[in-house]
């Protein structure tokens, strides 16, 4: 199997082109090709798909060989590929999520795609639709219990759950530990990915974000949009003014808009390419 690997700013997937390639049983290659001792080593896989709706499609498998409902760098990695790959020559275009139809703007230099813009829809509060295990229209600076401590969070979702909670240092945390706890709450019946991010300045947050199937990674899109949201719901940030947040892995920078869409804006990287026996 052919395969590209790349990253935005430190969240690393495995890439393949399915217009030539065929991944007949995806969980299981995601679990090999992410192994980061046996394997390539990345956060998953992801497949670049032809699709009816779109000018492309994507399917994203977390390390764990669970299917993610999308993925907010992966976007922007799939945006470089596809143009750099001479899949498209169109710098504005659709990507299929099963979480709805993406817009992303492309923006090379000398030939190359270098930053992506995404427009990543709505953000959606309503708990049920989260899904959370409450009731109501939102899900704001709420008290929760886990791990015999008192945390409070707000649920967004960006395609997919995500809690996001404010902690006074982000470097302390021992996520290792933290991170399952948050993901297998009662309150998530799907999972759910946390982000604990540190108001740094003004419209500046620090994070570090747990994934659902994946553990800590360097970065995750959906997650600094969902802490983008949230900073602006707590009344931390305004809507419709960029919010730089800086992961471990570099900096995204997001646009809550006053109509409820969110806009991301980041880099991606080619790392290597090669074929691997599955």
């Amino acid at each position: 199997m052919k395969f590209t690997k790349m990253q935005g700013i430190g969240n690393d997937y495995v890439y393949v082109n399915c217009f030539s390639e065929q991944v007949d049983d995806p969980e299981r290659v995601s679990v090999i090709v992410s192994d980061r001792h046996f394997g390539i080593g990345s956060d998953g896989l992801v497949l670049i798909m032809p699709s009816d709706k779109a000018d492309f499609r994507m399917r994203m498998f977390n390390a764990d060989g669970s299917e993610g409902m999308m993925c907010g760098n992966a976007t922007r990695c799939i945006g470089k590929y596809v143009y750099d790959n001479g899949l498209t020559n169109k710098t504005a275009l659709t990507l299929e999520t099963l979480s709805g139809i993406k817009h992303l703007t492309l923006f090379p230099e000398n030939g190359i795609v270098k930053t992506v813009l995404v427009d990543m829809g709505r953000a959606v509060l309503a708990p049920r639709e989260i899904p959370m295990d409450a009731d109501g229209d939102s899900f704001i600076n709420k008290p929760i219990t886990v791990g015999g401590r008192e945390y409070r969070i707000t649920g967004v979702s960006m395609g997919n759950p995500h809690a996001v909670t404010y902690v006074e240092d982000t470097q302390s945390l021992d996520l290792e530990k933290t991170g399952p706890l948050f993901e297998n709450h009662p309150l998530f019946p799907q999972r759910v990915n946390t982000e604990f991010a540190e108001l740094t300045g003004d419209h500046s947050i620090r994070m570090r974000v747990w994934e659902r199937g994946s553990g800590e990674t360097w970065a995750c899109g959906t997650g600094a949009c969902a802490a983008a949201v949230s900073s602006v719901l707590n009344g931390y940030c305004s809507h419709d003014r960029e919010i730089t947040v800086h992961l471990r892995g570099g900096d995204l920078f997001i646009t809550y808009r006053s109509d409820g869409t969110v806009l991301m804006r980041g880099p991606a990287e080619t790392v290597f390419t090669g074929e691997i026996d599955i």
